[in-house]
């Protein structure tokens, strides 16, 4: 009996905190509205200051699940909300477990479309999973460079 009631406690615990991982994850909607946000911050202060704030202001620049990075045309990394390590580093030429250069169609969708989706995978910086990603690329005005916050899938 003890064993069942053990059992049922664990069953429950894991009912009750799904919900609460599920509410961790942005939307697609929440990504889009992040990167106009983030470009109307860069519009206030600058692509200097703002690569700074979107790298180290974790309390206004990560919601849920989602961060900004911002690169320019050539791949550099210009600010990552979830790793400064890949700051001023160039990853034009990186690609996903799946073998897709989604930096290098990233930098092709900003500089051509302007803006718009590009899928890939990429590891979640909660779970540390590699998943799928969509990620909303827009350009950033007066600038040859992009700017992205991608929503798992």
């Amino acid at each position: 009996m003890t064993l069942l009631r053990a059992l049922a406690a664990c069953l429950l615990s894991m009912l009750l905190c799904a919900p609460s991982f599920a509410q961790e994850r942005g939307t697609k909607d929440e990504a889009k509205a992040m990167v106009n946000a983030a470009l109307a911050h860069i519009k206030k202060v600058g692509n200097e200051q703002a690569s700074k704030d979107f790298s180290n202001d974790k309390a206004n620049w990560t919601k849920k699940d989602l961060y900004v990075w911002t690169a320019d045309f050539k791949g550099v990394v210009l600010a990552h909300g979830a790793n400064e390590k890949l700051i001023e580093k160039s990853l034009l030429e990186m690609k996903d477990q799946n073998g897709k250069a989604f930096i290098k169609e990233c930098v092709e969708v900003a500089s051509s479309k302007g803006e718009g989706w590009v899928d890939y995978d990429w590891s979640h910086p909660i779970t540390k999973k590699t998943e799928g990603k969509s990620g909303y690329v827009k350009r950033i005005p007066g600038f040859d460079g992009l700017i992205v916050v991608g929503a798992y899938r």
